[in-house]
């Protein structure tokens, strides 16, 4: 049977996903239909259960455990690659928790840990991530999420660091920093999710293997990035937790989760993140 597998056009996801959707890795007779799309929107579509296999904010995750379970390969998941928030040069940063900021979707992990940081709900207006940088250069917002590439360009931009989300928590935890996972409907088979799992990791490690064999995939939907870009992107978002999240990566997750219940950023819920059995 054929699987909906849906992921972002962002380099780290189309470097992971290649080998898999490209049969450069043995997966057991799975086969999947790829979607393409923008990360908060994939966060918005798994709300109708549109995939069975998709990528979402761990905010997300957080919202929809009753329908998804999350996978333990695949993630974006480490340190030092936290949203950062920006503004122009001179912006008090304690002004933060009093004006409107402007965030990459409301259901994206960045919303999440901006709540987290300012103890309260943040006066968030959302928009396309790629929109960000220029609406606070213009002047329209006085501060900004960004996340992906915009963390390699927003100072040639003007543009000032006023806090770094993920070093943020990264001293309250000590855990890396989870952005985004790979979550699978909970109504498929138990032993069909651990085939698509496995074949996540696999083809993670055929990347790291062989990373010049995904590079036009990933230009392809990148393509106002830079060579340069691309490989600081991948650099910085996949890594060993993309591999397989580990018992570290479990709990930087479920510390997330956690703390978003007890703050009111997340509902609650009794169904188990990960798919049991």
């Amino acid at each position: 049977m054929t699987r909906s597998l849906a992921y972002s056009t962002c380099p780290n996801d189309t470097f992971i996903f290649h080998a898999l959707v490209h049969g450069l890795v043995p997966h057991n007779a799975l086969s999947v239909d790829t979607h393409l799309h923008d990360v908060e929107a994939l966060n918005t579509m798994a709300g109708k259960r549109r995939f069975d296999i998709t990528k979402l904010s761990f905010a997300a995750i957080g919202h929809l455990r009753e329908r998804y379970a999350l996978l333990r390969s695949g993630a974006a998941l480490g340190r030092g690659c936290g949203p950062l928030i920006v503004a122009r040069p001179g912006f008090d940063a304690r002004r933060l928790g009093e004006v409107p900021i402007a965030v990459p979707g409301l259901m994206t992990t960045a919303h999440l840990l901006l709540g987290l940081y300012l103890k309260k709900t943040p006066m968030a207006v959302p928009m396309i991530f790629d929109a960000i940088m220029p609406r606070v250069i213009s002047g329209e917002f006085e501060a900004g999420i960004i996340i992906h590439e915009s963390r390699f360009t927003y100072e040639e931009k003007g543009l000032i660091c006023v806090e770094d989300l993920g070093a943020f928590w990264e001293q309250e935890t000590a855990l890396p920093i989870p952005l985004g996972g790979i979550a699978a409907a909970r109504d498929l088979p138990r032993e069909e999710i651990a085939r698509i799992e496995a074949a996540i990791s696999q083809s993670v490690r055929h990347a790291f293997a062989h990373p010049e064999d995904s590079m036009d995939y990933i230009q392809h939907h990148a393509v106002e990035l830079s060579a340069e870009v691309i490989r600081s992107h991948i650099g910085l978002y996949v890594n060993d937790f993309s591999v397989d999240l580990g018992e570290e990566g479990v709990r930087a997750v479920e510390a997330l989760m956690e703390r978003a219940e007890k703050s009111g950023l997340i509902p609650p819920s009794e169904a188990p993140l990960f798919m049991e059995g």
